[in-house]
């Protein structure tokens, strides 16, 4: 699996509002990146790495804002169909845990980037549309995200992000169809299990 660092870290500056159905996708994601931010400049417990304070602001502010099942079907490709409407929720749930503990590490390595935000080509009745933005880090290379983002009833939600050409659902779909073809769908489903144990907060 390819590196995610720097797509974990673009992943975690995105959230929803509850004024996300008034607010245009590219101006949502401005208003939440200012203020994750702005808490995580100013909060030295998540800069120390105090990665259950860090799950804490993942939760409230990133959870409501992707569209897990779709990003977890993606990722699974073909092999979605094959699981149960059981297996399907366990799945989306493992892999929703194992990305909310991947972009808390990656809050507490947050220190001076700066983002920049690029235009967006959206038409009125668009109902999917990919906000693109660059992350500058200070002695390195920019590196540009793009979010995939749908409008649902609930407003619009992200279902995949793009790192330097890099897609999570596709970076995450070989290590999964390989799985499921080894050992099956509940196989998937232990081996996230086990990834998400490991990541536990206080584990090493």
């Amino acid at each position: 699996m390819k590196s995610l660092s720097g797509l974990f870290f673009g992943l975690f500056l995105v959230c929803t509002s509850v004024f996300a159905q008034e607010e245009s996708p590219d101006a949502l994601i401005k208003k939440i990146m200012d203020d994750v931010l702005t808490i995580v400049r100013q909060d030295k417990d998540i800069q120390s790495g105090n990665t259950k304070k860090a799950i804490e602001l993942v939760e409230i502010k990133i959870l409501p804002s992707f569209n897990f099942q779709h990003m977890t079907s993606l990722s699974m490709g073909r092999d979605w169909n094959k699981a149960s409407p059981e297996q399907k929720k366990h799945l989306t749930e493992e892999f929703k845990t194992l990305l909310v503990r991947t972009y808390s590490n990656a809050l507490t390595s947050y220190r001076d980037q700066i983002i920049r935000y690029k235009p967006t080509r959206m038409q009125g009745g668009d109902t999917e549309v990919l906000v693109k933005t660059e992350v500058v880090q200070p002695g390195n290379k920019p590196i540009q995200i793009d979010y995939s983002m749908e409008k649902l009833d609930s407003g619009w939600k992200v279902y995949d992000v793009v790192v330097a050409g890099v897609s999570l659902v596709s970076n995450y779909r070989d290590t999964f169809n390989q799985e499921v073809k080894a050992n099956g769908v509940d196989g998937l489903i232990q081996m996230l299990a086990n990834k998400n144990k490991q990541m536990e907060p206080g584990k090493k």
